[in-house]
């Protein structure tokens, strides 16, 4: 088929390659523009980018696409089968719908209609799933909210990052693609509409997200949204007016240590040390271990030597 494909992220490129495998031509990659990064502020290209570029793919960088007359000039004259659309970043506008006989086709990191929106693997980790996985759909005016055309599913193991899912789902997710494309081609794949009742979102992740709340939240809870809020926002905090970042953590079998008996009343953000270990009271009276910690202004230690560079009082609490 003749494509067009939309994408920015490391997380479009597997697609991206496998496409090109396929024996499909791409006519055109369409990314964001290149972007300061770091702290450099180095105008820097996405990875969809470089990899077009290095593959002899024509590239496009619209800042805008829904009225850019050149830019739908240039799809209108491609005339593509299909437009590819993953991680793109942009709402895809009706005369983009169109315009391709076999319609858009997004790669979307859950299974619909649950974590519909922009950070649908960091939910889905931070909310303690422990399945998630990849659908490919019809895009529509809505978000996310297009017929479903395949899906495939994932175990999320135990400690996986969001940051690890990311690699796994990006390399499940590019032959789905590739089948489904070649599905849609032979007419094998009715598309289905999603149950809207059953959706939930996935909203763009704050910097707030990643404070840690010891009242609202048990230490299991705190550990996913760790897990899911990888490599940001992390998880964070407050001790004695500074901020404390949480580099890793540990709630143990169900959130719950063996602690002498001293310890057992928990009170959320209440500090524990025992045996050079450091420990923070959470709600439903669980226990969360912080490994690694950075005080703002100092370097990242493990709690043991953090411990021993730092006079706690008796009452110590963080939030």
């Amino acid at each position: 088929m003749k494509l067009v494909f939309c994408g920015t992220p490391q997380f479009a490129v597997p697609t991206l390659a496998a496409l090109l495998a396929a024996g499909h031509e791409i006519a055109l990659a369409a990314t964001q523009p290149d972007r300061p990064v770091g702290r450099s502020q180095q105008l820097t290209a996405p990875p969809v980018k470089v990899y077009a570029l290095e593959h002899c793919i024509a590239v496009t960088q619209p800042e805008k696409i829904r009225d850019n007359a050149d830019f739908r000039g240039q799809l209108e004259a491609i005339a593509p089968d299909a437009i590819v659309v993953v991680a793109y970043g942009r709402i895809i506008p009706a005369w983009m719908l169109a315009l391709p006989r076999l319609g858009c086709i997004n790669l979307h990191a859950s299974l619909l209609p649950k974590y519909r929106g922009a950070a649908p693997i960091q939910w889905a980790v931070a909310r303690g799933e422990t399945v998630t996985g990849n659908t490919t759909m019809l895009l529509e005016e809505g978000l996310d909210t297009g017929p479903i055309l395949l899906q495939q599913a994932l175990v999320i193991v135990p400690e996986q990052t969001a940051a690890d899912l990311f690699l796994s789902l990006a390399e499940a997710g590019a032959p789905l693609v590739v089948e489904t494309l070649a599905r849609l081609a032979v007419g094998d794949l009715k598309p289905t509409a999603q149950n809207h009742a059953g959706a939930t979102l996935a909203p763009l992740l704050r910097r707030e997200d990643g404070r840690m709340d010891f009242v609202a939240h048990t230490s299991v809870e705190l550990h996913n949204r760790w897990r899911g809020f990888q490599p940001w926002p992390g998880a964070f905090t407050m001790l004695d007016g500074k901020k404390l970042i949480v580099h890793r953590m540990g709630c143990g079998a169900g959130g719950a240590f063996a602690f002498s008996s001293s310890a057992q009343d928990v009170e959320p953000g209440r500090i524990h040390v025992e045996s050079h270990r450091l420990f923070v009271g959470c709600a439903q009276n669980t226990w969360l271990e912080l490994l690694e910690v950075q005080l703002e202004g100092r370097k990242r230690l493990p709690a043991a030597e953090f411990l021993r560079g730092t006079a706690l009082p008796a009452d110590a609490r963080l939030g």
